[in-house]
């Protein structure tokens, strides 16, 4: 198998890197977290005219029908860049489109960057498990009403659309009876509460209230949709691990640097041996997680639904337990000065912990993979 990225991918990559070095650096990253709107329009029109936005989107709606490998070369970057701005939310939303094929205008949309999207899914008991649904989707003539609350959903108050996971039908954990609906932010009785997170990103607590959606809002077939609701979070968990590989790159980067400048008793404490023994294991975790992302990453592109799974899972698992080694063991070798906010390797250790709980932590997705059929006598997806 040829793991070498294609000139393509390496130009997205290096455009990426070069806006990032020249315009958003540490401290400019800084000031768009703690203003008022936590985004920079000016960072969106560029990532959309670097053609971030039309990337995974169908050639037939004006993107480029990105690879998932494709977004890997850019989630990859954006982590190593600390860039807070809406696009993973939008690209999740994008791929709950594309798997639904009914909404293709929504889609040429978020290609050319006029629309911006948030996923609504869990909610306050669901904690990892996204079945775990109690908003309710009501058929009231042609279409639904929704009633309900999501919890922690990542850049609601910056969407304009929000992809909502309600049941129709069916018990509260049950696969059958989950529906998916596109709503608009400003919708009648929807209350969307915004919030900065601890890693400098948006989210938004979402109310629905009687909330009215017609048959169009459908994505795929009302209380089928699990096998899409589980590819998209596959897809999102892929995305992640991407995103995590950068940061935990970045953050070793800056401690080794550090390491190398910081004197003590005369010498660089890169010098002390105690602490080269803890970057060599630190390149470990890192290289571990490094080829565990990529292969998530290639196998997102499977059609076999189990496969898919595992990979994701078993990925996912690994980045989990990769970020918090290197992130701990970044600040601690920092001393003091690593968990201060003047310092980027704090924001890469939150980064990372907000990360390792997002779309699923390490218990989740081992007792996940564990869970998948042929692992042991007996089990089932």
């Amino acid at each position: 198998m040829d793991f070498n990225f294609t000139p393509e991918q390496r130009q997205f990559a290096d455009a990426l890197k070069r806006w990032i070095d020249r315009d958003y650096g540490f401290e400019a990253r800084r000031a768009i977290v703690h203003s008022e709107a936590g985004v920079s329009g000016d960072a969106w029109a560029t990532l959309v005219e670097l053609g971030m936005t039309a990337l995974p989107v169908p050639e037939e709606q004006g993107g480029f029908s990105g690879t998932a490998v494709d977004m890997f070369v850019v989630m990859r970057e954006l982590g190593r860049g600390l860039v807070v701005e809406p696009y993973f939310a939008t690209v999740l939303g994008a791929e709950f489109l594309r798997l639904g094929g009914l909404h293709p205008q929504l889609l040429e949309r978020v290609a050319a960057g006029s629309l911006t999207l948030a996923c609504a899914l869990g909610e306050r008991q669901s904690r990892h498990d996204m079945r775990d649904i109690a908003t309710r989707a009501t058929p009231d003539g042609d279409g639904h009403v929704l009633r309900g609350e999501k919890k922690v959903v990542l850049h609601g108050a910056q969407a304009g659309m929000l992809v909502v996971s309600a049941r129709t039908g069916g018990e509260q954990r049950a696969e059958d009876g989950i529906g998916l609906f596109l709503v608009a932010a400003d919708a009648p009785g929807v209350r969307i509460t915004g919030y900065r997170t601890l890693d400098g990103l948006r989210a938004a607590d979402v109310v629905f209230d009687d909330v009215r959606v017609d048959a169009a809002a459908a994505i795929g077939a009302p209380g089928a949709g699990w096998p899409l609701l589980d590819a998209a979070l596959d897809y999102g968990a892929g995305l992640l691990c991407a995103e995590a590989l950068g940061a935990m790159e970045a953050i070793f980067e800056a401690t080794l640097e550090y390491l190398k400048t910081r004197q003590q008793f005369g010498a660089p404490i890169g010098k002390f041996q105690a602490l080269q023994h803890r970057m060599a294991d630190m390149v470990i975790h890192l290289e571990q997680a490094r080829s565990m992302a990529m292969l998530a990453a290639v196998k997102l592109g499977s059609h076999d639904a189990g496969e898919r799974r595992r990979a994701v899972s078993a990925a996912k698992y690994r980045i989990n337990q990769a970020a918090r080694f290197i992130g701990q063991q970044a600040v601690q070798l920092h001393g003091g000065m690593g968990v201060t906010d003047e310092l980027p390797a704090a924001h890469y250790f939150k980064r990372l912990a907000t990360i390792e709980l997002t779309l699923g932590d390490a218990d989740h997705h081992l007792a996940r993979f564990i869970a998948q059929p042929g692992f042991r006598e007996g089990a089932t997806a």
